[in-house]
Protein backbone atom coordinates (compact mmCIF):
# COMPACT_ATOMS: atom_id res chain seq x y z
CA UNK A 1 0.00 0.00 0.00
CA UNK A 2 0.90 3.71 -0.83
CA UNK A 3 1.66 5.68 2.62
CA UNK A 4 -1.22 7.87 1.48
CA UNK A 5 -3.62 4.68 1.21
CA UNK A 6 -2.39 3.56 5.07
CA UNK A 7 -2.65 7.05 6.60
CA UNK A 8 -6.35 6.99 5.39
CA UNK A 9 -6.94 3.14 6.69
CA UNK A 10 -5.35 4.20 9.81
CA UNK A 11 -7.80 7.47 10.14
CA UNK A 12 -11.00 5.88 9.21
CA UNK A 13 -9.79 3.09 12.27
CA UNK A 14 -9.80 5.68 14.71
CA UNK A 15 -5.91 5.09 15.47
CA UNK A 16 -4.80 7.66 17.82
CA UNK A 17 -2.42 9.00 20.40
CA UNK A 18 -2.73 6.36 23.20
CA UNK A 19 -4.94 3.55 21.18
CA UNK A 20 -3.74 0.38 20.81
CA UNK A 21 -2.39 -1.25 17.67
CA UNK A 22 -1.76 -5.19 17.26
CA UNK A 23 -0.44 -5.69 13.63
CA UNK A 24 -0.30 -9.00 12.35
CA UNK A 25 1.59 -10.65 9.64
CA UNK A 26 3.51 -7.17 9.90
CA UNK A 27 6.59 -8.31 8.02
CA UNK A 28 9.32 -5.55 8.58
CA UNK A 29 6.71 -3.38 9.73
CA UNK A 30 6.99 -0.64 7.75
CA UNK A 31 3.44 0.64 7.55
CA UNK A 32 3.22 -0.04 11.08
CA UNK A 33 6.66 2.23 12.35
CA UNK A 34 4.92 4.82 9.91
CA UNK A 35 1.37 4.96 11.76
CA UNK A 36 3.00 4.74 15.01
CA UNK A 37 4.93 7.42 14.42
CA UNK A 38 2.45 9.91 13.67
CA UNK A 39 -0.36 8.66 15.46
CA UNK A 40 1.44 7.98 18.99
CA UNK A 41 -0.50 4.67 19.24
CA UNK A 42 0.76 1.85 21.58
CA UNK A 43 1.70 -0.75 18.88
CA UNK A 44 2.56 -4.52 18.68
CA UNK A 45 3.88 -6.11 15.33
CA UNK A 46 3.26 -10.28 15.29
CA UNK A 47 4.69 -11.82 12.57
CA UNK A 48 4.76 -15.40 11.18
CA UNK A 49 4.11 -17.05 14.19
CA UNK A 50 0.66 -19.82 13.87
CA UNK A 51 -0.47 -18.55 17.65
CA UNK A 52 -0.21 -14.53 16.02
CA UNK A 53 -3.47 -13.76 17.72
CA UNK A 54 -3.19 -16.11 20.78
CA UNK A 55 -1.38 -12.40 22.59
CA UNK A 56 -3.20 -11.98 26.24
CA UNK A 57 -3.88 -8.53 25.61
CA UNK A 58 -6.95 -6.80 23.83
CA UNK A 59 -6.50 -4.35 21.68
CA UNK A 60 -8.60 -1.26 20.04
CA UNK A 61 -7.39 -2.02 16.53
CA UNK A 62 -6.15 -4.97 14.70
CA UNK A 63 -4.38 -3.94 11.48
CA UNK A 64 -4.07 -6.68 8.71
CA UNK A 65 -2.07 -5.21 5.71
CA UNK A 66 -1.56 -6.94 2.34
CA UNK A 67 -2.19 -10.50 4.03
CA UNK A 68 -5.48 -11.44 4.22
CA UNK A 69 -5.54 -12.91 0.75
CA UNK A 70 -2.66 -15.79 2.38
CA UNK A 71 -5.61 -16.74 4.68
CA UNK A 72 -7.60 -19.60 3.36
CA UNK A 73 -9.67 -20.03 6.42
CA UNK A 74 -11.30 -16.58 6.87
CA UNK A 75 -13.92 -17.20 9.22
CA UNK A 76 -11.28 -18.74 11.70
CA UNK A 77 -9.57 -15.44 11.20
CA UNK A 78 -12.50 -12.75 11.53
CA UNK A 79 -13.22 -15.13 14.60
CA UNK A 80 -9.86 -14.15 16.57
CA UNK A 81 -9.67 -11.12 15.48
CA UNK A 82 -13.32 -10.34 17.13
CA UNK A 83 -11.93 -12.37 20.11
CA UNK A 84 -8.84 -9.72 21.18
CA UNK A 85 -11.07 -6.60 19.99
CA UNK A 86 -12.28 -4.88 23.15
CA UNK A 87 -15.90 -4.07 21.75
CA UNK A 88 -15.94 -1.18 19.71
CA UNK A 89 -12.53 -2.08 18.75
CA UNK A 90 -11.40 -1.92 14.80
CA UNK A 91 -10.35 -4.33 12.52
CA UNK A 92 -8.50 -2.35 9.69
CA UNK A 93 -7.14 -4.32 6.61
CA UNK A 94 -6.76 -5.00 3.10
CA UNK A 95 -8.36 -7.44 1.19
CA UNK A 96 -8.36 -8.79 -2.62
CA UNK A 97 -11.24 -9.71 -3.84
CA UNK A 98 -13.08 -11.81 -6.59
CA UNK A 99 -14.50 -15.24 -6.84
CA UNK A 100 -12.38 -17.95 -5.76
CA UNK A 101 -9.41 -18.99 -8.72
CA UNK A 102 -10.56 -21.52 -10.71
CA UNK A 103 -8.91 -24.79 -11.31
CA UNK A 104 -6.67 -23.31 -14.04
CA UNK A 105 -5.90 -19.89 -12.91
CA UNK A 106 -4.56 -21.79 -9.79
CA UNK A 107 -2.49 -23.84 -12.03
CA UNK A 108 -0.98 -20.52 -13.71
CA UNK A 109 -0.41 -18.74 -10.17
CA UNK A 110 2.73 -19.60 -8.41
CA UNK A 111 2.23 -19.52 -5.00
CA UNK A 112 -1.54 -20.69 -5.32
CA UNK A 113 -1.42 -22.21 -1.83
CA UNK A 114 -1.58 -18.55 -0.92
CA UNK A 115 -4.02 -16.99 -2.83
CA UNK A 116 -8.08 -17.23 -1.20
CA UNK A 117 -9.61 -14.06 -3.36
CA UNK A 118 -13.12 -13.85 -1.66
CA UNK A 119 -16.27 -12.26 -2.69
CA UNK A 120 -17.20 -8.64 -0.88
CA UNK A 121 -20.69 -10.36 0.11
CA UNK A 122 -18.95 -13.05 1.50
CA UNK A 123 -16.46 -11.65 3.54
CA UNK A 124 -19.19 -8.98 4.93
CA UNK A 125 -21.06 -11.80 6.23
CA UNK A 126 -17.91 -13.77 7.54
CA UNK A 127 -17.41 -10.44 9.83
CA UNK A 128 -20.84 -10.23 10.26
CA UNK A 129 -20.68 -14.08 12.15
CA UNK A 130 -17.62 -12.80 14.11
CA UNK A 131 -19.58 -9.86 15.57
CA UNK A 132 -17.67 -7.46 13.22
CA UNK A 133 -19.58 -4.38 10.77
CA UNK A 134 -18.35 -3.06 8.13
CA UNK A 135 -18.38 0.82 8.60
CA UNK A 136 -15.83 1.60 5.73
CA UNK A 137 -14.78 0.85 2.61
CA UNK A 138 -12.53 2.03 -0.14
CA UNK A 139 -11.29 0.77 -3.28
CA UNK A 140 -7.57 0.87 -4.82
CA UNK A 141 -7.72 -1.76 -7.55
CA UNK A 142 -6.58 1.30 -9.98
CA UNK A 143 -3.70 2.31 -8.23
CA UNK A 144 -2.54 -1.31 -7.04
CA UNK A 145 -2.80 -1.99 -11.04
CA UNK A 146 -0.16 0.88 -11.28
CA UNK A 147 1.94 -0.64 -8.73
CA UNK A 148 1.87 -4.16 -10.26
CA UNK A 149 2.53 -2.94 -13.66
CA UNK A 150 5.70 -0.68 -12.77
CA UNK A 151 6.85 -3.40 -10.69
CA UNK A 152 5.88 -5.86 -12.88
CA UNK A 153 7.99 -4.21 -16.00
CA UNK A 154 10.93 -3.63 -13.56
CA UNK A 155 11.28 -7.15 -13.20
CA UNK A 156 11.47 -7.78 -16.55
CA UNK A 157 13.90 -5.30 -17.65
CA UNK A 158 16.23 -6.51 -14.53
CA UNK A 159 15.66 -10.03 -14.76
CA UNK A 160 18.84 -11.04 -15.11
CA UNK A 161 20.25 -9.97 -11.79
CA UNK A 162 17.06 -10.62 -10.01
CA UNK A 163 17.85 -14.17 -11.45
CA UNK A 164 21.53 -14.10 -10.11
CA UNK A 165 20.04 -13.05 -6.73
CA UNK A 166 17.00 -15.67 -6.53
CA UNK A 167 17.42 -18.20 -9.35
CA UNK A 168 15.64 -18.62 -12.72
CA UNK A 169 12.63 -20.45 -11.55
CA UNK A 170 11.48 -18.01 -8.80
CA UNK A 171 12.44 -14.90 -11.51
CA UNK A 172 10.06 -16.50 -13.58
CA UNK A 173 7.09 -16.98 -11.03
CA UNK A 174 7.60 -13.54 -9.80
CA UNK A 175 6.88 -12.35 -13.17
CA UNK A 176 4.25 -14.48 -14.42
CA UNK A 177 2.47 -13.41 -10.61
CA UNK A 178 2.71 -9.68 -11.45
CA UNK A 179 1.62 -10.03 -14.58
CA UNK A 180 -1.81 -11.98 -13.64
CA UNK A 181 -2.38 -9.49 -10.89
CA UNK A 182 -2.01 -6.86 -13.35
CA UNK A 183 -4.60 -8.47 -15.45
CA UNK A 184 -6.97 -9.42 -13.37
CA UNK A 185 -6.49 -5.97 -11.51
CA UNK A 186 -7.01 -4.65 -15.14
CA UNK A 187 -9.83 -6.42 -16.10
CA UNK A 188 -11.78 -6.41 -12.74
CA UNK A 189 -11.39 -9.94 -11.95
CA UNK A 190 -9.62 -8.73 -8.79
CA UNK A 191 -10.58 -5.91 -6.91
CA UNK A 192 -8.42 -4.51 -3.74
CA UNK A 193 -9.91 -2.91 -1.14
CA UNK A 194 -8.89 -1.36 2.34
CA UNK A 195 -11.95 -1.75 5.16
CA UNK A 196 -12.73 -1.18 8.80
CA UNK A 197 -15.24 -3.55 10.35
CA UNK A 198 -16.22 -2.39 13.64
CA UNK A 199 -16.50 -4.97 16.99
CA UNK A 200 -20.20 -4.61 18.02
Amino acid sequence: MRAGEVRTLAHQARIGPGVSVLDLCCGVAGPGRMITAESGCHYLGVDHSASALATGGRFEVVLLLETMLAFRDKEALAGEVARVLEPGGRFAFTVEEGRPLTQQERARMPGADTVWLIELAELTGVLRNAGLTVTWRQEYSSAHRAIATALLRCYRADSPQIAGQIGTQATAELIIAHQLWSDWLGSGRVRKFAMVAEKQ
